[in-house]
């Protein structure tokens, strides 16, 4: 596996990893405070192809820049600049949550780079700042507002700790973890910033795309309803919906669930 960084216009250091190897290249994301650790776990090894991961600003070994220019916007613009440097064009594109968001609004605004799309637990159809997303903002501010510590035990004393333990605890053990992912100022950043972004395309767009897409989704999950995965494959013309076993019932069983979706979708894609 190779690791390769650049700099982007404005000077922040990014790093893509890469997995290598001689197969089709797919750009598949993280999500929201993800790294490329979440992406190789989720993509499928078997399937002979070249999984790249572009860790967004602020994620996994990125630099994060400004903190004022974190948004799904420019995550995309920095995604762009990654596929043409490296000349890549036109590519497999998904994404995981956040990925989802980013991969989508590549698509619309630059489907000359897309030859496919996978849209995994998203966290968004179309609107900015949906009610799934309310937990991580929440995270966000308590970080802001309080030490690492202190802001845990604030959270954990709250309805959402409590409502998110008995439908959705796959979700709330990620939301602990951002009490102590480093550095907090950057996490609470991230939080806050995204939590009220979405992807920035409209309905009428999306429903001009004329590429294969797969939307995964499944239930037992607050911060990406299964709702949401169902609109969006309604939304995108022609595209194959699947539902998998839920993180929070079988960890295993969810990932051997992703893997084989994706598998099936990538590997049938025109070359």
């Amino acid at each position: 596996m190779t690791v390769e960084s650049f700099q982007t216009a404005d000077g922040v250091r990014l790093h893509l990893d890469d997995a290598g190897g001689a197969g089709a290249p797919v750009f598949f994301q993280h999500g929201l405070c993800g790294d490329a650790g979440q992406t190789r776990e989720g993509f499928p090894p078997e399937a002979g192809l070249r999984r790249l991961t572009l860790e967004m600003r602020g994620h996994g070994r990125s630099e994060p820049g400004a903190l004022s220019r974190l948004s799904i916007a420019t995550f995309t613009d920095d995604l762009i600049a990654a596929i043409e440097r490296l000349g890549a064009g036109p590519v497999a594109l998904g994404g995981i949550s956040m990925g989802a968001a980013i991969a989508l609004r590549l698509a619309v605004l630059r489907p000359d780079l897309v030859r496919g799309l996978a849209l995994v637990r998203p966290a968004w159809v179309l609107e900015r700042a949906p009610r799934n997303m309310r937990p991580n903002a929440e995270v966000g501010e308590l970080i802001a507002a309080h030490s690492g510590e202190e802001a845990r035990g604030l959270f954990e004393a709250g309805g959402t700790a409590r409502r998110l333990a008995l439908e959705a605890p796959d979700n709330l053990a990620s939301l602990r973890g951002f009490f102590a992912r480093e550095p907090l100022s950057v996490t609470s950043a991230l939080l806050r910033a995204i939590s009220v972004d979405g992807p920035g395309v409209a309905a009428e767009a999306v429903a001009r795309l004329r590429v294969p897409t797969l939307v995964v989704g499944h239930e037992r999950d607050v911060v990406h309803p299964l709702a949401h995965a169902k609109a969006l494959a309604a939304l995108v013309p022609g595209a194959a919906m699947v539902e998998i076993t839920p993180k929070a019932v079988d960890r295993a069983r969810y990932v051997a669930d992703l893997h084989a979706a994706l598998s099936r979708f990538l590997l049938e894609l025109p070359r």
